[in-house]
């Protein structure tokens, strides 16, 4: 049994981020602009402990970006998954939640004798947390969302803990399943010198969209004009007043006279 983590990469969350000349920029001062997607570091830590201790045989790191991407899937086998692979074409270029996930599950079936596909629970970037549940919709396996344990892996079965609005739920479901995680499943180990060593010098498979059987972007989000957020602007004023109550009866006043109650 094959586990395979999703990973994306995006921008560094220390990265400072402006929009020029209707295209989006940012720069990091720890010179570092891009990394794995924090949410997915969780989900990289139980796919190795899957390895470790539940018996999978391969735990693969997934990409679907442009070829720097190969960057993240490095930081995911310096951290002790034992493959990595990139899915990058052009013709995937501005795929939205649904496209990427209809890619992702393709390249999983080109992997092959996978069991389970692991997820942060969302991207820092796009925040839309979509493209676990689309995945499993397109595969046609159990979505486990929000875990935060994995409590059993028993045959054809996996037990987990989901943490919901309300407290949290045990749920049992047959394999293959696609699990997000949240941040309470684990603590992701930092990866080590000899990790970090071996993994620069990896040589990490492209596949084109050919390869995997994968369609081209459609639709396709364009993104060669962004605009930035026009800049806020107002006004204030200091009420002044002999009492407390005074100043309030000022700003009730005020309130009434332009509408807001």
């Amino acid at each position: 049994m094959k586990v395979v983590v999703c990973v994306k990469q995006t921008p560094s969350t220390t990265a400072t981020i402006s929009v020029k000349n209707g295209a989006v920029s940012w720069e990091d001062p720890g010179g570092k602009p891009n990394v794995v997607n924090p949410w997915d570091e969780y989900a990289v830590e139980e796919a190795i402990r899957f390895k470790e201790n539940r018996g999978a045989s391969d735990a693969v790191a997934l990409c679907v970006g442009d070829p720097s991407s190969d960057e993240a899937l490095k930081t995911c086998l310096a951290m002790g998954c034992t493959e990595a692979v990139l899915v990058s074409d052009p013709a995937l270029l501005g795929s939205d939640t649904l496209g990427t996930a209809k890619t992702l599950a393709a390249a999983i079936g080109k992997i092959g004798d996978v069991q389970v596909a692991l997820f942060g629970k969302q991207a820092i970037d796009g925040d839309t947390g979509h493209t676990p549940v689309q995945v499993a919709r397109v595969l046609g396996w159990t979505p486990l969302t929000y875990v935060s344990a994995i409590q059993s892996l028993d045959g054809g079965s996996i037990t987990v803990e989901r943490l919901t609005d309300d407290g949290k739920e045990t749920v049992t479901a047959k394999l293959p399943v696609v699990i997000s995680v949240v941040k309470e499943i684990n603590e992701p180990r930092y990866p080590s010198f000899m990790g970090i060593r071996k993994a620069s010098k990896a040589v990490i498979p492209a596949w084109s969209a050919g390869d995997i059987g994968a369609s081209p972007a459609e639709p396709r989000a364009d993104w060669s004009n962004v605009y930035p957020v026009p800049p806020r602007e107002g006004e204030m004023e200091m009420i002044a007043g002999a009492t407390v109550e005074e100043q309030a009866r000022i700003l009730v006043n005020k309130l009434f006279e332009e509408k807001v109650i």
